[in-house]
C-alpha cells in the first residue's frame, strides 16, 4: 500500500509578486527549489499565512540568487506582495520507503534568504 507524506516544505517564504496576466503557477527562485528537491511543474500546495488561502498549482523556476516567490493567474488573486506562504510537496511511499524517509524543511527569513535547511 502506499501513502502519502510530506516530501519537502519551503516554510515562511515572503510573496515578491502577483502576476494576473501569466498563464499560472508559482516561480519559485531556482536554488530554492533546488535545496528543497522540488522539481519544475512539480505539484505544489501554497498556504498563505497572512489570509489562510490555499491553492494547488506547479513549481516554475524563477533565476538563481532572485529570491522570487511569485504567484501567477488565477493564483495572483490568493495573496499580495509581502504575504508570508508555505509552500508542501508530497510522495507516495510504501512501507519500507517511509522507514528510511525524512522530508526536507527550507526555513526563510523576512528577506527570502534561507535560515536553515533540515
Amino acid at each position: 500500500m502506499l501513502r502519502e507524506f510530506l516530501k519537502a516544505k519551503i516554510h515562511r517564504a515572503t510573496i515578491t509578486r502577483a502576476n494576473l496576466d501569466y498563464s499560472g503557477s508559482l516561480t519559485i527562485d531556482e536554488d530554492i527549489m533546488d535545496l528543497a528537491g522540488i522539481k519544475e511543474y512539480e505539484k505544489i500546495q501554497v498556504y498563505n499565512v497572512n489570509n489562510g488561502e490555499r491553492l494547488e498549482t506547479y513549481a516554475i523556476k524563477g533565476p538563481r540568487g532572485s529570491k522570487a516567490f511569485e504567484l501567477n493567474g488565477a493564483a495572483a488573486r490568493k495573496g499580495m506582495v509581502g504575504d508570508k506562504i508555505i509552500i508542501t510537496s508530497f510522495c507516495l511511499l510504501n512501507e519500507n520507503e517511509y522507514e528510511n524517509h525524512k522530508p526536507i524543511l527550507v526555513i526563510m527569513d523576512n528577506e527570502n534568504e534561507v535560515k536553515e535547511v533540515i
